[in-house]
Protein backbone atom coordinates (compact mmCIF):
# COMPACT_ATOMS: atom_id res chain seq x y z
CA UNK A 1 0.00 0.00 0.00
CA UNK A 2 1.29 3.46 -0.93
CA UNK A 3 2.16 5.63 2.07
CA UNK A 4 1.05 9.22 2.58
CA UNK A 5 3.11 12.35 3.26
CA UNK A 6 1.30 13.46 6.41
CA UNK A 7 1.55 16.85 8.09
CA UNK A 8 5.24 17.11 8.97
CA UNK A 9 8.33 15.87 7.16
CA UNK A 10 11.73 16.10 8.84
CA UNK A 11 14.68 16.05 6.47
CA UNK A 12 17.66 14.67 8.36
CA UNK A 13 20.89 16.64 8.03
CA UNK A 14 24.41 16.02 9.33
CA UNK A 15 26.07 19.00 7.64
CA UNK A 16 24.48 21.74 9.75
CA UNK A 17 25.14 19.80 12.97
CA UNK A 18 27.29 16.89 14.14
CA UNK A 19 25.63 15.85 17.42
CA UNK A 20 23.19 13.43 15.86
CA UNK A 21 23.47 10.93 13.03
CA UNK A 22 20.84 10.53 10.33
CA UNK A 23 19.51 7.44 12.07
CA UNK A 24 19.38 9.16 15.47
CA UNK A 25 17.57 12.17 14.01
CA UNK A 26 15.15 9.80 12.31
CA UNK A 27 14.14 8.16 15.57
CA UNK A 28 14.09 11.37 17.59
CA UNK A 29 11.84 13.10 15.05
CA UNK A 30 9.43 10.18 14.84
CA UNK A 31 9.23 10.06 18.64
CA UNK A 32 8.20 13.71 18.46
CA UNK A 33 5.42 13.01 15.98
CA UNK A 34 6.96 13.46 12.53
CA UNK A 35 4.94 11.49 9.99
CA UNK A 36 7.57 11.55 7.23
CA UNK A 37 11.35 11.30 7.28
CA UNK A 38 13.45 12.22 4.28
CA UNK A 39 17.10 11.25 3.95
CA UNK A 40 19.20 13.77 2.07
CA UNK A 41 22.98 13.46 2.00
CA UNK A 42 24.92 14.67 -1.03
CA UNK A 43 28.29 13.63 0.39
CA UNK A 44 27.74 9.99 1.35
CA UNK A 45 28.91 7.21 -0.96
CA UNK A 46 26.31 5.06 -2.66
CA UNK A 47 27.29 2.12 -0.48
CA UNK A 48 26.92 4.11 2.74
CA UNK A 49 23.70 5.73 1.56
CA UNK A 50 22.22 2.33 0.75
CA UNK A 51 23.08 0.92 4.18
CA UNK A 52 21.67 4.00 5.86
CA UNK A 53 18.49 3.88 3.77
CA UNK A 54 17.91 0.25 4.74
CA UNK A 55 18.35 1.07 8.44
CA UNK A 56 16.12 4.14 8.29
CA UNK A 57 13.42 2.36 6.30
CA UNK A 58 13.38 -0.43 8.89
CA UNK A 59 13.14 2.09 11.73
CA UNK A 60 10.37 4.09 10.05
CA UNK A 61 8.38 0.95 9.29
CA UNK A 62 8.63 -0.15 12.90
CA UNK A 63 7.54 3.22 14.25
CA UNK A 64 4.80 3.92 11.71
CA UNK A 65 6.42 6.71 9.71
CA UNK A 66 6.89 7.15 5.96
CA UNK A 67 10.48 7.09 4.69
CA UNK A 68 11.61 8.91 1.55
CA UNK A 69 15.07 9.19 0.07
CA UNK A 70 16.13 12.29 -1.83
CA UNK A 71 17.23 12.09 -5.48
CA UNK A 72 18.30 8.44 -5.61
CA UNK A 73 15.80 6.26 -7.43
CA UNK A 74 18.35 3.42 -7.54
CA UNK A 75 18.67 3.36 -3.77
CA UNK A 76 14.92 3.76 -3.30
CA UNK A 77 14.51 0.59 -5.33
CA UNK A 78 17.38 -1.34 -3.74
CA UNK A 79 16.47 -0.40 -0.16
CA UNK A 80 12.72 -0.71 -0.78
CA UNK A 81 12.03 2.73 0.67
CA UNK A 82 8.49 4.09 0.82
CA UNK A 83 9.36 6.60 -1.84
CA UNK A 84 11.72 9.10 -3.44
CA UNK A 85 11.78 12.87 -3.82
CA UNK A 86 13.07 14.24 -7.11
CA UNK A 87 14.38 17.68 -7.99
CA UNK A 88 14.09 19.46 -11.31
CA UNK A 89 17.44 18.08 -12.50
CA UNK A 90 16.97 14.52 -11.23
CA UNK A 91 15.58 11.54 -13.12
CA UNK A 92 12.24 12.50 -14.70
CA UNK A 93 9.21 11.48 -12.68
CA UNK A 94 7.72 9.25 -15.41
CA UNK A 95 11.01 7.35 -15.67
CA UNK A 96 11.16 6.95 -11.89
CA UNK A 97 7.59 5.66 -11.93
CA UNK A 98 8.53 2.98 -14.46
CA UNK A 99 11.30 1.83 -12.13
CA UNK A 100 9.50 2.06 -8.79
CA UNK A 101 5.94 1.22 -9.81
CA UNK A 102 2.63 2.68 -8.74
CA UNK A 103 2.88 1.59 -5.10
CA UNK A 104 5.77 3.92 -4.23
CA UNK A 105 5.54 7.61 -3.32
CA UNK A 106 7.19 10.00 -5.74
CA UNK A 107 7.50 13.67 -4.91
CA UNK A 108 8.68 16.40 -7.23
CA UNK A 109 10.25 19.76 -6.46
CA UNK A 110 8.70 22.95 -7.86
CA UNK A 111 9.64 26.60 -7.45
CA UNK A 112 6.92 28.08 -9.67
CA UNK A 113 3.26 27.41 -10.41
CA UNK A 114 4.20 26.19 -13.89
CA UNK A 115 6.67 23.68 -12.45
CA UNK A 116 4.09 22.52 -9.91
CA UNK A 117 1.54 21.89 -12.64
CA UNK A 118 4.13 19.95 -14.64
CA UNK A 119 5.08 17.85 -11.61
CA UNK A 120 1.40 16.97 -11.25
CA UNK A 121 1.07 16.13 -14.95
CA UNK A 122 4.16 13.93 -14.73
CA UNK A 123 2.39 11.73 -12.20
CA UNK A 124 3.93 12.73 -8.88
CA UNK A 125 2.10 11.95 -5.67
CA UNK A 126 2.97 15.29 -4.08
CA UNK A 127 4.73 18.56 -4.82
CA UNK A 128 7.56 19.95 -2.71
CA UNK A 129 7.15 23.70 -3.18
CA UNK A 130 9.59 26.38 -2.09
CA UNK A 131 11.58 27.89 -0.80
CA UNK A 132 8.86 29.65 1.18
CA UNK A 133 11.07 31.84 3.38
CA UNK A 134 14.77 32.81 3.30
CA UNK A 135 16.98 29.86 4.19
CA UNK A 136 20.68 29.21 4.68
CA UNK A 137 20.40 25.42 4.55
CA UNK A 138 20.73 25.29 0.77
CA UNK A 139 21.84 27.93 -1.74
CA UNK A 140 18.86 29.33 -3.65
CA UNK A 141 19.08 31.30 -6.91
CA UNK A 142 15.59 32.78 -6.63
CA UNK A 143 13.67 34.84 -4.10
CA UNK A 144 11.48 33.22 -1.44
CA UNK A 145 8.01 32.29 -2.68
CA UNK A 146 6.01 33.30 0.38
CA UNK A 147 2.59 32.27 1.59
CA UNK A 148 0.67 33.87 -1.29
CA UNK A 149 2.41 31.81 -3.98
CA UNK A 150 2.13 28.68 -1.84
CA UNK A 151 -1.62 29.22 -1.55
CA UNK A 152 -1.87 29.76 -5.31
CA UNK A 153 -0.16 26.43 -5.99
CA UNK A 154 -2.39 24.60 -3.50
CA UNK A 155 -5.49 26.03 -5.19
CA UNK A 156 -4.24 25.05 -8.64
CA UNK A 157 -3.32 21.39 -8.17
CA UNK A 158 -5.17 18.29 -7.00
CA UNK A 159 -2.26 16.49 -5.32
CA UNK A 160 -0.84 17.36 -1.88
CA UNK A 161 1.70 20.16 -1.52
CA UNK A 162 4.59 20.10 0.93
CA UNK A 163 6.05 23.53 1.74
CA UNK A 164 9.80 23.73 2.32
CA UNK A 165 12.45 26.34 2.90
CA UNK A 166 13.09 28.54 5.90
CA UNK A 167 10.16 27.18 7.89
CA UNK A 168 10.69 27.72 11.62
CA UNK A 169 8.73 27.58 14.85
CA UNK A 170 7.87 31.26 14.41
CA UNK A 171 6.37 31.02 10.92
CA UNK A 172 5.11 27.42 10.64
CA UNK A 173 1.62 28.45 11.74
CA UNK A 174 1.25 30.70 8.69
CA UNK A 175 2.25 27.80 6.43
CA UNK A 176 -0.04 25.30 8.15
CA UNK A 177 -3.05 27.57 7.73
CA UNK A 178 -2.80 27.10 3.97
CA UNK A 179 -3.41 23.36 4.37
CA UNK A 180 0.04 22.51 3.08
CA UNK A 181 2.19 19.81 4.61
CA UNK A 182 5.44 21.11 6.08
CA UNK A 183 9.05 20.04 5.60
CA UNK A 184 11.77 21.27 7.94
CA UNK A 185 15.49 20.77 8.40
CA UNK A 186 17.12 23.24 10.79
CA UNK A 187 14.03 23.65 12.99
CA UNK A 188 14.55 20.07 14.16
CA UNK A 189 18.07 18.99 13.23
CA UNK A 190 19.77 22.07 14.68
CA UNK A 191 17.71 21.90 17.87
CA UNK A 192 19.22 20.82 21.19
CA UNK A 193 16.23 18.50 21.60
CA UNK A 194 14.96 17.28 18.21
CA UNK A 195 12.10 15.31 19.76
CA UNK A 196 10.75 18.30 21.67
CA UNK A 197 11.24 20.56 18.64
CA UNK A 198 9.31 18.13 16.47
CA UNK A 199 6.52 17.79 19.02
CA UNK A 200 6.10 21.57 19.20
CA UNK A 201 5.93 21.83 15.40
CA UNK A 202 3.35 19.04 15.19
CA UNK A 203 1.19 20.70 17.83
CA UNK A 204 1.41 24.09 16.12
CA UNK A 205 0.52 22.62 12.73
CA UNK A 206 -2.43 20.72 14.15
CA UNK A 207 -3.79 23.75 15.98
CA UNK A 208 -3.39 26.00 12.92
CA UNK A 209 -5.19 23.53 10.69
CA UNK A 210 -8.05 23.21 13.14
CA UNK A 211 -8.47 26.98 13.35
CA UNK A 212 -8.33 27.34 9.58
CA UNK A 213 -11.05 24.69 9.16
CA UNK A 214 -13.54 26.49 11.42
Amino acid sequence: MKKTIGALCVITDVSIQSRFTHLELCELAIRGGASVIQLRDKRASSRDLYALAVAMQTLCAGLGATFIINDRVDIALAANTDGVHLGQTDLPIPAARKILGDHKLIGGTAATLEEALQVERDGADYIGFGHIFPTNTKAKPSAPKGIEQLSQVIASVKIPVMAIGGITHSNVEDVARTGSSVAVISAVCASDNPTAATRTLVQTISSARQRAAR
